[in-house]
């Protein structure tokens, strides 16, 4: 089925004006951008009074999952036929032009909705897509070619009924495709890019509904992230657990992204708030928080650290001094810091996008909280999840049933 068919104008005619020069574009890669730290080189000092949207293209169904894009090409995950299929498609960025629509069948039922909660990865001259229902895809990004496509819940053993779905986005690293699976033997996988064939399994707990990150923690780079009731580092090349840490209170999603930060890791989730740990010369985490900060405790909102400051969204937009670890410096009020918001920052500016489709330009450096610029993206929505990706000048919005490229400087 072509998004053709709906009753919005077909993909591309909308289109206004030609690309614009992209100040220092940096593709977005996969969840949360190349590095999965919501970093990008540029934010415009204002919005304009009203978004200037490049192109929009027709979607079939409400999504979660985030946006990848390149300067070439724009990856938005789609459910079809009856929402027993899942749809990955790749748009010209330019354009919005549908370029291919990779599909296979993925039925189920879970609790909102079924479509892809992972943002789709690129890395190279391929991308991977992970499903709800276990379907891992790798295709190539030109063509829109399946190279290969595994169950991982049947190959891994996942047996724990997932109420959300599996949730976390694929990562890359040292050639090495990273997934939490959660089987019992094989819990963290490291599969062969090219072939989906598991180079390491590592055994484990059933998984949470976030995503692994990768850094260096005392002097030694890891895979770090959560299971379904802790957190752990795991070894690159092994996948040897490294350290494990049960947090004080239990019941957590373990949705938000752990951060690396300085050789420090920061963790926030809904019921131990936010917190910053230590790792000793082996790697291994302190058990005892450096810094705790209770107020900020997102449920599905990732905060991002920028230079020296940690920002969050919890009832109140918060902004932390990493320094003085988690010393509140400001905090903001708005209404819609109450719901899920994805965050993108600069050296200067932070651009805090909402689930009612609003974009807020903030000031990253001052003493305060400083609203400097607002813009309503999309009418008539509320709900959205979806995190938005950012190349050069252009956002890329997902919206309920379209996304839209948006302009952000002339």
């Amino acid at each position: 089925m072509s998004p053709e068919a709906g009753f919005l104008p077909a993909p591309g005619e909308l289109h206004l004006t030609a690309a614009p020069a992209q100040p220092a574009a940096r593709d977005w890669t996969g969840w949360r951008g190349a590095n999965r730290d919501g970093l990008v080189p540029w934010l415009p000092e204002k919005f304009a009074a009203s978004p200037n949207i490049v192109w929009r293209y027709r979607l079939s169904a409400i999504g979660i999952g985030g946006v990848a894009a390149t300067s070439k090409f724009v990856l938005v995950t789609d459910r079809e036929f009856d929402d027993a299929f899942d749809a990955l498609r790749c748009l010209d960025a330019v354009t919005g032009k549908e370029l291919w629509t990779h599909r296979y069948p993925a039925p189920g039922m879970l609790d909102y909705g079924n479509s892809p909660r992972a943002t789709p990865l690129i890395a190279g001259e391929r991308c991977w897509l992970l499903g709800a229902h276990g379907n891992l895809s790798c295709v190539e990004l030109a063509s829109g070619r399946e190279v290969w496509q595994i169950d991982v819940k049947a190959d891994f053993g996942l047996v724990e009924p997932m109420k959300w779905g599996l949730c976390g986005s694929p990562l890359f690293v040292d050639g090495k495709l990273i997934l939490y699976v959660g089987g019992p033997q094989a819990a963290l996988v490291a599969l062969d890019p090219a072939t989906g064939k598991a180079i390491w399994k590592t055994p484990g707990n059933p998984p949470g509904y976030g995503s692994l990150n990768v850094g260096m923690l005392g002097g030694r780079r890891q895979i770090v992230g959560h299971d379904a009731t802790t957190l752990s580092g795991w070894e690159i090349e092994t996948g040897k657990q490294l350290w494990t840490l049960k947090p004080p209170n239990g019941g957590d999603f373990n949705v938000p992204t752990p951060i690396i930060w300085k050789d420090h890791l920061l963790v926030s989730t809904e019921n131990n708030g936010t917190r910053m740990f230590r790792f000793d010369a082996a790697g291994k985490i302190a058990k005892e928080p450096v810094g705790n900060f209770e107020e900020l405790a997102p449920d599905t909102h990732s905060p991002l650290a920028a230079g020296d400051r940690l920002f969050g969204a919890s009832g109140d937009l918060y902004c932390l001094d990493l320094k003085q670890p988690l010393r509140l410096l400001w905090k903001g009020r708005n209404d819609t810091f109450f719901k899920h918001t994805s965050l993108i920052a600069s050296s200067d500016r932070l651009l805090v996008s909402t689930s009612d489709a609003d974009l807020l330009l903030i000031d990253a450096r001052a003493s305060e909280y400083k609203l400097l610029s607002k813009m309503k993206v999309l009418e008539n929505e509320s709900g959205l999840l979806s995190h938005p990706a950012l190349v050069g000048t252009r956002l890329h919005f997902r919206g309920s049933h379209e996304i839209v490229c948006v302009a952000l400087a002339e």
